[in-house]
C-alpha cells in the first residue's frame, strides 16, 4: 500500500565498494565525505551509456538516490556496499519516471528498502508501466537523516514533467539528474518526454534557488563540470527559439 508523506525523519549509514574491469558494469566514485556517485551502464542508439546515481552513507544505513539503470547490477551495488562498509541500504528516492532512475524500485521493496517517488512520478509510472515507489511525496520535502539533511524540489516540467532535483545544503550539493546535461553536451538529449517550451524556464528556477553549488550530479555525462547548469539552460533557450 503506497502511503503519502510530507515530510520524514530517519538516522542511518553507509559506505562502498566496488570491482573494476575492462569493462566495468558497475563503478562508484567518492564525491565529499560520505557521499560517492554510482554509475551503471546501458545501450541506447547502439552506444553504452553512463547513468549516474549517488549514495549516502550514514550512521545506521545507506541512502540512494536513483537506482541502476543496468538491471543486472540491482543485487552487486547493495552487496559492494555491504562489503565495503558493513551497511544496508535503508532508502532510495527516485528523481523521475524513466527507467534508468526507477527500473530498480520494486526490486529493492522486496529487499526491505523503503522506496520513495513524487505522487506525479508514480501516476506517470503507473502510466507508462513503470517501477513504482512503496512511499510518495505529495510535495516539496525535507529529509532529516542523522546529520544530514537534503530537500526535494519539484522547478516544473523539463526533461520530463515529473522531474526533480534534490539540494544537500550543507554540502552545497545540486543533485540534477536527467534534468541538467553535462558541460560538453551538444544537446538536451532525449526530448521524447519533454516540454521544450518551459525547459528553460524550468532550469533557472533551480539556478535561481539554488545559485552557488559545489557540486553539481548530473545522470549521464561528466559530474566534476560545475558549469553543466549553465550549458544546460543555453541550450534549452536555443532549443525553445529553434521550435518557434
Amino acid at each position: 500500500m503506497r502511503t503519502i508523506i510530507s515530510t520524514v525523519l530517519f538516522i542511518f549509514s553507509f559506505t562502498n565498494i566496488f570491482g573494476q574491469s575492462t569493462e566495468a558494469k558497475l563503478e562508484i566514485s567518492p564525491l565529499t565525505g560520505d557521499f560517492y556517485i554510482y554509475t551503471t551502464y546501458n545501450s541506447y542508439e547502439d552506444s553504452q551509456v553512463p547513468a549516474n546515481g549517488m549514495y549516502l552513507v550514514t550512521g545506521n544505513g545507506v541512502v540512494l538516490f536513483d537506482t541502476p539503470w543496468d538491471t543486472t547490477q540491482f543485487q552487486p551495488l547493495l552487496d559492494s556496499i555491504k562489503a565495503r562498509h558493513n551497511k544496508k541500504v535503508i532508502m532510495c528516492i527516485a528523481t523521475h519516471w524513466h527507467s534508468d532512475k526507477t527500473a530498480g524500485l520494486e526490486y529493492y521493496r522486496q529487499q526491505g528498502i523503503r522506496t520513495y517517488t513524487t505522487v506525479l512520478t508514480d501516476e506517470l509510472s503507473k502510466k507508462n508501466d513503470k517501477k513504482r515507489a512503496e512511499f510518495l511525496i505529495s510535495k516539496d520535502t525535507v529529509f532529516n537523516i542523522g546529520p544530514y539533511s537534503f530537500e526535494t524540489y519539484y522547478p516544473g516540467e523539463g526533461h520530463t514533467a515529473d522531474n526533480i532535483v534534490l539540494w544537500f545544503d550543507k554540502e552545497k550539493i545540486l543533485y540534477g539528474g536527467c534534468l541538467i546535461k553535462g558541460a560538453d553536451a551538444e544537446s538536451l538529449g532525449y526530448l521524447g518526454d519533454a516540454n521544450t517550451a518551459e525547459y528553460a524556464r524550468t532550469l533557472r528556477r533551480v539556478q535561481q534557488k539554488y545559485p552557488y553549488p559545489k557540486f553539481i550530479i548530473i545522470s549521464h555525462s561528466d559530474w566534476n563540470n560545475i558549469n553543466s547548469l549553465k550549458h544546460s539552460i543555453k541550450l534549452a533557450k536555443k532549443l525553445k527559439k529553434e521550435s518557434r
